[in-house]
């Protein structure tokens, strides 16, 4: 029996051996460290890299000069937004548009929109999208990706410039000092926590429920029981959303204009609307070099309503973005646009330039990866919206420079401002919403072509923040 032994344990042996190969081998270690003997002058910057952060050793010191701040087209200019230490930019930046907008159209009137307000209704549905997805999935197993999609993150900040347009139309605006901000919307790391973990509560018993075969009506009930409780918490996190108020609107100034008005959140909105409503206003663009161009894609499930509309786009070449974005600029609307604001970024300066930093010369390697490959791997993607406030133009109308409006408070970067060269934005720039007015005929047309529908995982559908 013995020798029967040996050859089972040898191959049992073989076996655990073949299993883990792939593994940093003794001989590939030593080739690895004989490679990186480090020379004298790698040892000072071994000391340099521990006592100081990489971007001030990076820095391209030819790059950080002054830069010019003038531009040729450049829209009216705004109070600066603060969003503080809460992920959602998609709404600051869509209400810096509409607020834009209504001066523009009045020529005179001024009125700042309660982030607030819209914040609690997205909260709430986002709620209901959540729930509702644990019972149209009540059947699959937990570990299901789509399952998945919703217990991972229940509820969260960001979002993009379509949950505007459909809160809005549904809910309608207030001012600012109608429901100012709360601690908790400025800071909105622990009431996502808690709500999250409420949520994903009740997702697990919406699940037995589906499982127990309980009928749409029962479902329907406990849903509605459980969206309850979440909106009771946002009226503590929050504050409740008003019904009914009195507001006056003011001029450039500061100066009321007219007498005060009554308004409900809907009429509001109406009033700054023109009667319109966003939906229906617009189109959005991207530029995502890895899909066909002039073909219009729908994210699956990404919406910010139940009953609202998936997220949609055009996808184009940026020269076709770059042109509409100055169309709409010179007409004086500001745009909704978002980025990968943290790649090449001097914040001291508010400036962005693909030469801000050589970390290749630093780590003596390159980092060649094109904006496809980059998107690919999740190196790169859309993190941070802003308001398009400004483009430079050369004598051939191509565009130098551009500028945004931030939402990091008016003491941040440039006044508050962010400015970018072009081929910065060529490279980091993924999404534009431009009203209707200014989207030529062949955009229109791929527009209006059934979607392609896209998953909601792809690297470059996670929500502006």
């Amino acid at each position: 029996m013995r020798p029967l032994f040996i050859i089972i344990a040898t191959a049992l042996s073989l076996s655990a051996t073949a299993q883990r190969s792939g593994g940093i081998s003794t001989k590939m270690l030593a080739d690895i460290q004989k490679e990186n003997k480090l020379e004298a002058s790698d040892r000072a910057l071994v000391n340099a890299i521990a006592a100081n952060a990489i971007d001030n050793l990076a820095s391209n010191h030819l790059n950080a000069g002054r830069f010019d701040t003038h531009f040729s087209i450049e829209t009216r200019k705004q109070s600066i937004t603060d969003q503080k230490s809460s992920g959602r930019c998609w709404m600051f930046s869509g209400l810096n548009v509409l607020r834009a907008d209504f001066n523009l159209r009045t020529d005179s009137l001024y009125t700042d929109f309660s982030q607030a307000y819209l914040f609690f209704w997205d909260q709430l549905e986002k709620a209901n999208l959540m729930l509702q997805g644990c019972i149209d999935n009540g059947m699959k197993p937990i570990d299901d990706q789509r399952v998945q999609f919703f217990f991972h993150s229940p509820i969260g900040d960001g979002g993009t410039f379509c949950g505007v347009a459909d809160l809005a139309d549904k809910y309608g605006l207030v001012p600012a000092d109608v429901m100012p901000e709360s601690f908790s919307t400025d800071n909105t790391a622990k009431a996502r926590q808690l709500i999250s973990s409420k949520l994903r509560e009740y997702g697990l018993q919406l699940r037995e429920m589906v499982q127990k075969g309980k009928k749409t009506a029962a479902l329907e009930k406990a849903k509605t029981r459980m969206l309850s409780q979440i909106y009771h918490m946002l009226q503590l996190i929050i504050g409740t959303p008003p019904e009914h108020f009195t507001y006056a609107f003011r001029n450039a100034k500061g100066e009321q204009v007219g007498e005060p008005r009554e308004f409900t959140p809907m009429s509001f909105y109406q009033e700054v609307m023109d009667g319109k409503k966003l939906n229906g206003t617009f189109i959005m663009v991207m530029n995502d070099p890895r899909r066909d161009y002039y073909k219009t894609y729908e994210v699956e499930l990404d919406r910010h309503t139940q009953d609202g509309q998936n997220w949609k786009y055009v996808n184009l070449p940026m020269d076709d973005i770059e042109q509409m974005a100055i169309s709409t600029l010179k007409a004086g609307h500001k745009l909704y646009s978002s980025y990968d604001v943290g790649k090449m970024l001097d914040r001291k300066r508010g400036y962005a330039d693909t030469e801000n930093f050589d970390y290749a010369s630093l780590f003596k390697t390159t980092f060649p990866m094109s904006k496809a490959e980059r998107i690919s791997t999740f190196d790169s993607g859309s993190t941070h919206a802003m308001t398009l406030t400004a483009v430079d133009i050369d004598k051939q109308g191509k565009a130098v420079k551009w500028k945004v409006e931030n939402s990091w408070g008016a003491d941040w970067g440039q006044k508050g401002c962010l400015i970018m060269t072009d081929r910065w934005l060529r490279e980091y720039m993924f999404r534009l919403v431009v009203p209707l007015d200014y989207v030529p005929q062949k955009v229109m047309q791929a527009w209006q072509t059934p979607p392609v529908m896209v998953m909601p995982e792809d690297p470059l559908f996670l929500p502006d923040e």
